[in-house]
C-alpha cells in the first residue's frame, strides 16, 4: 500500500511540475495532535509549502524541527502573527479539538482556508461559530478523516446509489481501538485526547464522529429523527474523565445507523456495514469489500474485492486541500470533508452527549 501511495505521490508531483502550478502556501496551527506528523512527512513532495508553524511550546516546537529538519524560523507562538507575516493560503489545524474555533476565528477573517482533523469542533455551538465565520468570510472549512480516503467505503456508496442491493435499512460502522494510552500515543495527544473540555468527551466524540459523517454522507444529507446513545467507562484507570466505550443509534424515517465507537477494540478497526432488502455490503477496511447477495431464507452468494486507492487528489487530505483552495474541484453537497456534513455531525454528537447523560432519546 505505501509503495502505491508513493507511486500516486510521485505521479501528482510530476503533474505538478508539468503543469508549472504553485505549490499551496500552507501554515500549521498547532502541534499536539498526534497525526501532525503527516503534514510533515509529505512536505517535500510538491504540492504544498509549510511556510510557518504556530506552536507556543518551545520544547515541542523544538522536537519537531528536530525531527524533521525544520528551521526554527518557521515557528511562531502566535498564529495571527504566523498568518499576517507569511500570508498562507490556508490552514491545517493539529491542535486539540477546543482550538479548532480558535483557528477559525484567526484565519477566516484574514480569507485563509482552514481544514481541521475530525471531528469539526467540540460541541454544537463552537460548530455554529465557525460555521457562521466561515461563510460571513467565504473560506472553505474541510474536516479530515482518514476514512474519507477510504477506496471501499466511495465503492460501497456507488453500489448502494445504483441499486445494487435494495433500498438502504441499517448501517453499522465500528471504529476505535484498545485506548489512547495502551497504544501508546505520545504524552502531549494523552494529555488531551482524555480532556472532556479539550476533546469535547472521550470515545465518543473520537471515533463516533466517523459514523455520523459516513451516514451522513450515504443519506445524501438527510437528518435524523432521533439519537440514543449508552456510554460506559471500562478504564477509569486510563480514562478517569471521559467514557471510552459509546453505542449511538441514530434512526431515520426508513433508516437506521448504530455507530459502535469504543477505546476497548482489542484490535483496531474501522469498517462498516450496509444493509439494503436484497444484499449487504461489508467495508472490511481501507481496501477489502465484500458484497453478499440474498439466496433464500440464510443462503447467500458473496464477492470480494480488493480495490485500488483512489486517483488523485483523493487519497491525501493535503492533495486535496490545494485542489480545493485553488478551485480545482468542487466538492458535492454533503461530502464527507464538506462543512454541510460536519454540521450534521455535530448535531448527532451533540444529541448522542445529552442522550447518555439524560438517559433518554433525543427527538431532533
Amino acid at each position: 500500500m505505501k509503495t502505491l501511495l508513493c507511486i500516486l505521490t510521485l505521479s501528482i508531483f510530476l503533474q505538478l511540475q508539468a503543469q508549472g502550478q504553485e505549490p499551496l502556501k500552507l501554515a500549521v496551527a498547532g502541534l499536539d495532535h498526534g497525526h501532525v506528523g503527516w503534514v510533515f512527512n509529505s512536505m517535500n513532495r510538491g504540492d504544498y509549502e509549510i511556510v510557518g508553524i504556530a506552536e507556543p511550546n518551545r520544547e515541542l516546537a523544538e522536537k519537531y524541527a528536530k525531527q524533521h529538519g525544520l528551521s526554527m524560523e518557521l515557528f511562531f507562538e502566535d498564529l495571527e502573527k504566523l498568518l499576517d507575516e507569511k500570508k498562507p493560503e490556508a490552514v491545517a489545524a493539529f491542535g486539540n479539538t477546543f482550538q479548532h474555533l480558535a483557528v477559525v476565528e484567526a484565519a477566516a477573517p484574514r480569507g485563509v482556508h482552514v481544514m481541521v482533523e475530525k471531528p469539526l469542533a467540540v460541541s454544537l455551538e463552537h460548530a455554529q461559530k465557525m460555521k457562521a465565520l466561515a461563510e460571513k468570510h467565504n473560506i472553505h472549512l474541510l474536516t479530515n478523516y482518514e476514512t474519507s480516503w477510504y477506496p471501499t467505503n466511495h465503492r460501497a456508496k456507488e453500489l448502494l446509489d445504483s441499486g445494487k442491493v435494495g433500498n438502504l435499512q441499517k448501517v453499522v460502522v465500528r471504529d476505535g481501538h484498545r485506548g489512547p494510552k495502551k497504544i501508546g500515543v505520545g504524552p502531549e495527544f494523552l494529555s488531551w485526547l482524555i480532556d472532556p473540555k479539550l476533546n469535547g468527551g472521550g470515545a465518543l466524540m473520537d471515533f463516533g464522529c466517523y459514523g455520523a459523517n459516513l451516514m451522513t454522507w450515504l443519506m445524501d444529507g438527510e437528518r435524523p429523527i432521533s439519537v440514543t446513545a449508552v456510554t460506559q467507562q471500562l478504564q477509569p484507570e486510563n480514562n478517569p474523565q471521559v467514557e471510552d466505550d459509546a453505542t449511538i443509534i441514530v434512526n431515520y424515517p426508513n433508516a437506521q445507523v448504530i455507530i459502535q465507537a469504543s477505546w476497548n477494540w482489542p484490535i483496531g478497526r474501522k469498517d462498516m456495514e450496509v444493509y439494503g432488502l436484497t444484499g449487504t455490503i461489508f467495508a472490511d477496511n481501507r481496501n477489502q469489500l465484500r458484497v453478499r447477495m440474498a439466496e433464500g431464507y440464510d443462503g447467500f452468494d458473496e464477492q470480494t474485492y480488493l480495490l485500488p486507492e483512489m486517483e488523485p487528489p483523493y487519497p491525501d487530505p493535503f492533495m486535496l486541500l490545494k485542489a480545493v483552495v485553488r478551485n480545482e474541484i468542487k466538492l458535492p453537497e454533503y461530502d464527507l470533508y464538506s462543512l454541510e456534513n460536519n454540521m450534521t455531525v455535530m448535531e448527532i454528537l451533540q444529541a448522542a452527549k445529552e442522550s447518555a447523560e439524560k438517559g433518554e432519546t433525543i427527538y431532533f
